[in-house]
């Protein structure tokens, strides 16, 4: 294995943001005036930030403001901003071989990098790997593996679950009703169940008790009042929400909802796009419970901001024939080559620092609940911390406007994060961010909260 520098060229000045105009500059007005003129309005962009290059953890604009990432790229650019090896791999590659096509032709990389992820996967057991370009086809290609391998044509997905917009992944998708509306109808034979929330309960009580009682749902109200658990091919989770508001399962539930697959032989599918690649402080979010999925989709932070995404099932599972599914460019060369690259950096370096620094500053805000009136909760895992706002701690009435102001003014004073679920906030860095960074960005929070429940 390569041995990897884990340094960045950056200056300690240059690790942080510095703001020489007002936001947005000159040059970002054009570009954003531009932009509405010709691009899809479906696009959402909370603030008008327009990147022209970026280094670490740092993203610079078109008029030469430096912002600190805490959004790195949607939970992507997972070693940073154009990592030296990454980029070398990129170039590397790219003068040798761009394409191919995988699913006609061989790549030694694209079996170098399955090897890889197999080894990496939950379990003892031999694995398989399929390569596509997005989180949203790991997600399809996972539905038909399921449907393929089992017979059946049933699945279970969460309410709060973004699983992606295509229109398999957006019939297994609960997470906001813009999402759906009009694109109807939908996949046939898919079914919600309750995601277990130790903040506010299954059903909105009890949230001791949320997995218990989410669990219940699906065995005694799905089962035997909606659906046969033998039709149902598969039962898909995030470990961790991303859109649903950056909630982790807790473990006694991932754990139930293995067992209970397994007593039906439904096949148990963690969608980590968001949550795997060691954001969680270890490889998979999965492994956090000790689970071992039939089905894993993965994507986002798999290449350092190439377009890749893998599944990695079972081999037993992953028992399609020739031509049952293939993608032109799932597995493309470059894309593996950033991979590579990308895994040997994580392993290395920076899924533990994920686990340390995510757990830095997970101290430092723990006692923001009651330090701030507005905050509900603090919770996460790794580099995957979800701030929950609140308009009265007692009622838990949702904050959704002090969200997306803070979301505004955070940009405003350089730090860009991203708002997850109705009203929670999204810290989701690079995984290389050291505490120097961490600790602007929780001083920076701090100071917003402080200005934002003088409003409340």
């Amino acid at each position: 294995m390569q041995a990897i520098e884990t340094k960045t060229e950056l200056t300690a000045e240059s690790k942080l943001p510095h703001l020489i105009t007002s936001l947005p500059g000159p040059k970002a007005k054009q570009v954003v005036d531009r932009d509405h003129a010709i691009l899809s309005p479906s696009y959402t962009r909370d603030y008008p930030l327009v990147a022209k290059k970026g280094r670490g953890a740092v993203i610079e604009d078109v008029d030469g403001n430096q912002f600190l990432d805490f959004a790195a790229g949607i939970a992507v650019v997972s070693t940073g901003h154009c990592h030296p090896q990454v980029v070398a791999a990129i170039q590397k590659q790219a003068a040798e071989l761009i394409h191919m096509s995988g699913t006609d032709f061989y790549y030694p990389s694209m079996v170098e990098l399955a090897e890889k992820l197999a080894s990496i996967a939950p379990g003892e057991g031999p694995k398989r790997v399929y390569f596509g370009n997005s989180g949203t086809e790991a997600v399809e290609a996972a539905i038909k593996l399921a449907r393929y391998h089992t017979k059946r044509d049933k699945l279970i997905a969460f309410f709060g679950s973004f699983h992606g917009r295509t229109i398999g992944a957006l019939s297994l998708t609960a997470s906001k009703a813009v999402q759906r509306k009009y694109f109807g109808p939908l996949l046939a034979g898919v079914f919600h169940a309750h995601y277990p929330n130790t903040y506010r309960g299954t059903f909105g009580d009890r949230p001791e008790q949320a997995s218990g009682i989410a669990l219940n749902y699906i065995e005694n109200e799905l089962f035997k009042r909606i659906v046969d658990p033998e039709d149902i091919a598969g039962i898909i989770i995030e470990p961790i929400q991303g859109e649903g508001g950056y909630l982790p399962a807790p473990v006694d539930f991932l754990q139930g909802l293995e067992k209970l697959c397994r007593k039906h032989g439904i096949l148990v599918i963690a969608d980590e796009v968001q949550s795997g690649m060691g954001r969680s402080g270890k490889w998979w979010a999965s492994d956090h419970a000790g689970i071992e999925p039939d089905i894993i989709c993965s994507a986002k932070g798999i290449a350092s901001g190439m377009p890749l995404s893998a599944v990695i099932a079972k081999a037993d599972v992953m028992d399609w024939k020739p031509g049952a599914h293939a993608s032109t460019f799932g597995g493309n060369p470059v894309c593996i080559a950033a991979s590579l690259a990308t895994l040997n950096l994580l392993e290395q370096a920076y899924i533990a620092n994920a686990a340390r620094v995510g757990d830095y500053i997970m101290r430092q805000t723990a006692n923001w609940p009651e330090r701030h009136k507005i905050v509900g909760q603090v919770r996460g895992k790794g580099l995957m911390i979800g701030i929950e706002l609140v308009k009265d701690q007692k009622t838990k009435e949702k904050a959704p406007e002090l969200r997306n102001r803070a979301v505004d003014m955070a940009f405003h004073k350089g730090l860009l994060i991203l708002g997850a679920g109705e009203n929670s906030l999204r810290l989701a860095p690079p995984l290389m961010i050291d505490e120097e960074q961490a600790d602007f960005a929780v001083r920076t929070l701090d100071g917003i909260l402080s200005d934002l429940e003088k409003t409340v």
